[in-house]
């Protein structure tokens, strides 16, 4: 988790001084993803009471599409305390916690949420922390309760392209781009005592959007659309 700290507040250095830094931070397309993000939980039952966790919310990307409910209850937390800074004011929720964290446990009491959501965390961290994660997932998530997470795959095609830029990258600190199998996930799944209740492919059109989203690079989607990661959803048992 250290190394994955320095890795982004390296990125955050080069990004800082740029138009739109903190919009670029987690990834861009910060408007787009952010309404997909947000449809796919209401598909997977996000109500406008639940109380959901956002494990690296970054600058509030998904932060920012949930604050039109104004009963829905949020946790969100990150390593970067700028982009922290940059979601609360995003927001304007006063009744909402942003809390820096710095290792691989969740700040909130057993059996409180209703949904953990890791949106391109998995994809950034090794095996090892990923199922600490879902460890702590299963501790705060209420009895069924859900985990949703992104994550890279060799399975789905277009993928590749992430894996190759990462192999051509030689810089000393490049950022870890970690891809990781379905059997992998479904062995964290039972081990820690949740089911799988869904994988959705990150290639194909699987969550249903009320409007056009136009991509940065032109692509425009409408009626379904997709993250381009793929998506785990997991239920507390």
């Amino acid at each position: 988790m250290s190394e994955f700290k320095e890795q982004y507040e390296q990125l955050w250095t080069n990004l800082e001084r740029t138009e739109n830094a903190h919009k670029k931070a987690v990834g861009g397309d910060f408007d787009t993803v952010g309404h997909l993000e947000f449809k796919l939980l209401c598909a997977a039952g996000l109500k406008p009471d639940s109380f959901l966790i956002d494990v690296g919310c970054g600058s509030g990307r998904l932060a920012y599409q949930l604050s039109q409910w104004p009963g829905v209850r949020y946790l969100g937390t990150d390593i970067m305390p700028g982009l922290l800074d940059y979601a609360r004011s995003v927001c304007s929720r006063d009744d909402w916690q942003f809390v820096e964290t710095n290792g691989l446990s969740i700040p909130a009491l057993n059996d409180s949420a209703d949904f953990v959501v890791f949106f391109s965390v998995f994809t950034h961290i090794v095996h090892e922390d990923t199922w600490q994660y879902v460890i702590e997932a299963h501790r705060v998530l209420k009895p069924g309760g859900k985990l949703v997470c992104s994550f890279l795959e060799f399975a789905i095609y277009s993928h590749w392209t992430i894996f190759e830029n990462t192999f051509n990258d030689k810089s000393p600190k490049k950022m870890l781009n970690q891809f990781i199998g379905r059997d992998a996930l479904i062995a964290f799944a039972h081990h820690a005592g949740f089911a799988i209740e869904s994988f959705l492919d990150g290639d194909k059109p699987n969550i249903e959007i009320d409007r056009e989203l136009v991509w940065e690079n032109g692509v425009k989607m409408s009626g379904m659309g997709n993250l381009g990661q793929s998506t785990c959803i997991m239920v507390k048992t």
